[in-house]
């Protein structure tokens, strides 16, 4: 347990980032997420819309969607994965283990081309390209008025073979040390895949960086097992006076384990996409509340959550929302399941 001290506020750690990737939790407004200490936006997708000058123009992110909170940024190296090498192999980034997807989606051309300099994207929103380099990504989240910011990075794929996961990870230290010529508060990430070599070899070298933290990310493996084994090659290596971010994961199940192993901070789309898919995080496991059966149920989503969905609403009401299509619903379940995520890792801190 600790505490990360930023411009705009502090975060106890460990702590949860739900994720606003185009400024904004979906569903929600800055009412409602006026609780949270922090929230992690996207470089890549602010960059396409409405652009980093217009952001930076209105006061920054911060003012731009009026949350006081710590604001966190993306490198825009998740999507050098997902608008690549995700859609040519339709796959996350941890094989076979996203709730509620199939193990393998629909393959897709690359939107992506990597080199040197930086990263090529088609834009995936009118085919145009644009172009991220190292030194763009900083001045991109510097725009924003990122309390952190994350180096560029090249995330791989679990289908990656050894040999490209070496030259993605020797690209990222290349690319770490030039986004240090221009920093604020800014986190090195750790490659490497799922080989032991590459990744204690990556956190050597990333761990000995000026980074203010570290992020854990790209292809973490074929399965929870191998996630956890790469922690165990990982977090050793790095730091112990400065926070670690384990990148894209945040299910319930992990927390604790990952925690409990010297993780710091998380962020993950998978409570409020649940919550999208009329999904209640419970005590009792996880309720589709799409399900006709709850139409009756007179209950709270939880009778041990305290928060201001299950203090005013009722599973019946949810149910109904979600079945006639009101957003309404996917709000309050949104809010609810956020709230839960908080409170779950507040216990893992008591248990501490």
């Amino acid at each position: 347990m600790g505490l990360i001290e930023t411009k705009h506020g502090v975060l106890h750690t460990p702590a949860f980032f739900p994720v606003a990737t185009k400024a904004a939790v979906k569903t929600l407004d800055s009412e409602d997420i006026a609780g949270l200490e922090g929230v992690l936006c996207n470089t890549y997708h602010l960059m396409l819309r409405p652009g980093s000058k217009i952001i930076s123009q209105a006061g920054g992110l911060h003012k731009f969607m009026n949350f006081q909170g710590v604001i966190a940024t993306d490198s825009g190296g998740f999507q050098v994965f997902s608008l690549g090498k995700g859609l040519e192999h339709g796959i996350g980034k941890i094989a076979k283990i996203f709730p509620g997807e199939k193990k393998v989606k629909e393959k897709r051309p690359s939107l992506v081309k990597i080199r040197e300099k930086g990263v090529y994207f088609k834009s995936h929103l009118d085919g145009k390209m644009c172009f991220l380099s190292p030194e763009k990504s900083i001045q991109i989240q510097e725009e924003l008025g990122s309390d952190i910011m994350f180096a560029l990075d090249e995330c791989t794929s679990p289908l990656d073979g050894f040999e490209y996961t070496k030259k993605a990870m020797e690209r990222t230290h290349r690319w770490a040390k030039r986004c240090l010529k221009r920093k604020g508060a800014l986190f090195g990430i750790v490659q490497g895949g799922e080989y032991k070599p590459l990744r204690t070899k990556s956190a050597q070298i990333i761990g000995k960086m000026d980074f203010d933290g570290f992020g854990i990310g790209g292809s973490l493996g074929k399965t929870k097992k191998k996630m956890f084994e790469i922690l165990d090659w990982t977090i050793p290596l790095l730091p112990e006076e400065k926070p670690r971010h384990l990148l894209g994961i945040g299910y319930l199940e992990d927390l604790e384990q990952a925690i409990k192993k010297g993780i710091d901070l998380f962020d993950c789309v998978y409570p409020t996409r649940m919550a999208r898919h009329g999904v209640a995080l419970t005590s009792q496991g996880n309720l589709n509340l799409f399900k006709a059966s709850f139409l009756k149920d007179n209950s709270p989503l939880d009778e041990k959550c305290s928060c201001s969905v299950c203090s005013h609403y009722k599973k019946s009401y949810i149910s109904h929302l979600l079945r006639v299509n009101e957003i309404t619903g996917m709000r309050l379940l949104t809010l609810h399941n956020l709230f839960f995520v908080k409170e779950y890792i507040e216990r893992i801190k008591q248990g501490l």
